[in-house]
């Protein structure tokens, strides 16, 4: 595939769909809406010691937030809100052109570098981080 936003490799992400559906026994919930398309994501989080041991997400959004969830669903396992916080900034840099993508357990995010020149696609990558920020107590963001 010729286009540099929809690449073979991020359209796997989203039709993979790591983590996708509810999530039983979940302790926290956030959402995130983008108004501008309708884009829509909740993520259910179970915590263990202050990291994620379960995490869920029902994303009815673009190929971008998609693939972004299921970036979440399959690599957020062990993670600490603060990881989380740290990663939507470093996205978010990385998408500014002021950073390079996030290392492992992430890495997958660099398959978002073609919307680095669209700045309007940038909301979509990271509506799912939004919901999972939201979805973690005593997150600053």
């Amino acid at each position: 595939m010729s286009d540099p936003l929809y690449k073979r490799s991020l359209l796997r992400l989203a039709a993979d769909a790591h983590g996708a559906g509810q999530l039983a026994g979940a302790h926290h919930h956030g959402e995130a809406h983008n108004p501008a398309c309708g884009d829509r994501v909740r993520m259910d989080v179970a915590l263990e010691n202050g990291r994620i041991s379960g995490l869920a997400h029902e994303t009815r959004a673009c190929v971008l937030a998609q693939a972004s969830a299921a970036i979440l669903g399959r690599d957020a396992i062990g993670a600490s809100a603060a990881d989380i916080t740290a990663l939507r900034h470093q996205v978010l840099a990385m998408l500014a052109g002021n950073a390079p993508p996030p290392e492992a357990p992430f890495a997958a995010y660099r398959e978002f570098a073609g919307a680095a020149d669209l700045p309007g696609r940038h909301r979509c990558v990271v509506l799912p981080l939004d919901a999972l920020v939201a979805a973690l107590p005593d997150v600053a963001s």
